[in-house]
C-alpha cells in the first residue's frame, strides 16, 4: 500500500474539545491575542475504548477516500507494560495500535455509536525490528489503513476488515490488520446473557510462571500458571493489572489472550531467547472468567536454525477459544552484565 502524494479528500477526525471554537478564536483575536495553534493531542479515549488518556496511541487522522485513511500516532519511549526488555518497541504495542485503529475508525470514520460493542474475530501483525528501535524521542507514526468487506445493516456499519501499514520516519515498521463486528449495547446484552464478574485476584498465585521464563520483568505481568504437563499452561492473569484490565469486562480481553500466546511461545523456546516477529490470532468464542482456559503450544516446521514457528491453542470446556501462530527469531541468551567492581579473579 503506497499512498504517497495522494490528495486528501476530506477530514475524518474532528475533535472540537481540543481546539478553540471559531467563535472563541474570533473573540481572542478581537481582544488582541493571537489565535492559538492546533496542537498535537491524542484522539478521544472513548473512541478507542480506553479509560486512561495515557494508553491512547492515536493522535489524529484524515480520510483519503470512502474506505482509506491516513492516521497519525505516537509510541512513547517507555511504557509500563509494552516493553520488550531491550532497545526496541514491543511487538504487542503494534497489536494494540491495530486494535485501537479499528475501534477509532468505526466511531470516527463510519459513525458507529460510542455505546456499541465490538467483537474482534482475528488480528495479525508483522514487525520490522530494524525500524522498531527506540530513539531519543517518542516514535511518531503514520498509519495507512484500508477498510475492506464493509457490511451494513440499514445505514449502520455492522462488520468490516482492515489492513494497514505502520510507518515511522517514512519507513515501514509494522503491518497488520483485523476483522471486527459492531453490535448495539442491547444486542450485546442478549448475546452475552451472563452475570459473570471480573475476578478480583489470581486463582493460582502459587503456580505463577517465573517472569524471566516468559520474557517479562515483574510477576504482575505474567499471565500463565504452571501445570503438570510440559507445553501446557493455565491462563491466570492478575485482574488488577492496570493495562491488561484497563477497564472492567465480562470476559478475558483479546489482548490478554495475545499476551498469553506470546508468553507461551517464549517459554516453549527456552533456553533460547525468542523475539516474536509475526503473530496471527483468531478468536472463536469468548474466554469466560468462570472456567479454566488452557494454553498449549505445538511446534511448526520452520526453515533455519535461528527461526521458530509455533501454534498456540487456548481451550475452555474442551472447545477452542482462540488459536494463534507465532513466528520469531531465536538467539542465545545474553549473559548478565557484570556488576560494577567485579573482577576476573
Amino acid at each position: 500500500m503506497t499512498w504517497r502524494g495522494e490528495r486528501v479528500t476530506s477530514l475524518t477526525v474532528e475533535i472540537p474539545d481540543i481546539v478553540l471554537s471559531g467563535e472563541r478564536q474570533r473573540q481572542n483575536s478581537e481582544a488582541g491575542g493571537a489565535a492559538l495553534p492546533r496542537l498535537t493531542t491524542t484522539v478521544p479515549r472513548e473512541y478507542v475504548h480506553r479509560a486512561s488518556h495515557a494508553e491512547v496511541f492515536l493522535t489524529g487522522g484524515e480520510r483519503l477516500d470512502e474506505s482509506r485513511f491516513a492516521l497519525t500516532g505516537q509510541w512513547p519511549r517507555t511504557h509500563t507494560f509494552f516493553t520488550s526488555g531491550g532497545t526496541c518497541h514491543d511487538p504487542l504495542q503494534a497489536a494494540e495500535t491495530i486494535r485501537q485503529t479499528g475501534l477509532f475508525l468505526a466511531h470516527a470514520g463510519f459513525d458507529v455509536p460510542l455505546d456499541h460493542q465490538f467483537l474482534m474475530w482475528d488480528l495479525h501483525i508483522t514487525t520490522h525490528p530494524e525500524q522498531q528501535e527506540i530513539g531519543v524521542r517518542p516514535s511518531e507514526l503514520t498509519i495507512l489503513v484500508n477498510c475492506l468487506d464493509l457490511v451494513r445493516k440499514g445505514k449502520r456499519l455492522a462488520e468490516f476488515r482492515m489492513e494497514m501499514e505502520i510507518e515511522r520516519a517514512g519507513l515501514p515498521c509494522a503491518a497488520g490488520g483485523g476483522r471486527f463486528t459492531c453490535v448495539s449495547a442491547a444486542t450485546y446484552r442478549r448475546l452475552r446473557a451472563t452475570t459473570a464478574k471480573q475476578p478480583s485476584n489470581r486463582r493460582h498465585p502459587q503456580r505463577l510462571v517465573p517472569p524471566e521464563v516468559v520474557g517479562r520483568t515483574l510477576p504482575t505481568e505474567v499471565v500463565l500458571a504452571t501445570t503438570d504437563r510440559p507445553g501446557r499452561w493455565l491462563l491466570d492473569p492478575d485482574p488488577r493489572h492496570p493495562i491488561l484490565f484497563e477497564h472492567a469486562t465480562d470476559h478475558y480481553p483479546g489482548m490478554v489472550l495475545l499476551e498469553a500466546a506470546r508468553q507461551a511461545a517464549i517459554a516453549h523456546s527456552a533456553p533460547l531467547t525468542m523475539e516474536p516477529l509475526s503473530m496471527h490470532a483468531e478468536f472463536h468464542r469468548y474466554a469466560e472468567y468462570e472456567a479454566p482456559v488452557w494454553i498449549e503450544v505445538y511446534a511448526l516446521p520452520e526453515a533455519g536454525s535461528d527461526r521458530t514457528g509455533l501454534r498456540i491453542v487456548g481451550t475452555q470446556r474442551d472447545r477452542d477459544v482462540f488459536t494463534a501462530t507465532v513466528h520469531g527469531q531465536l538467539t542465545a541468551p545474553q549473559p548478565p552484565l557484570p556488576l560494577v567492581g567485579d573482577t576476573a579473579g
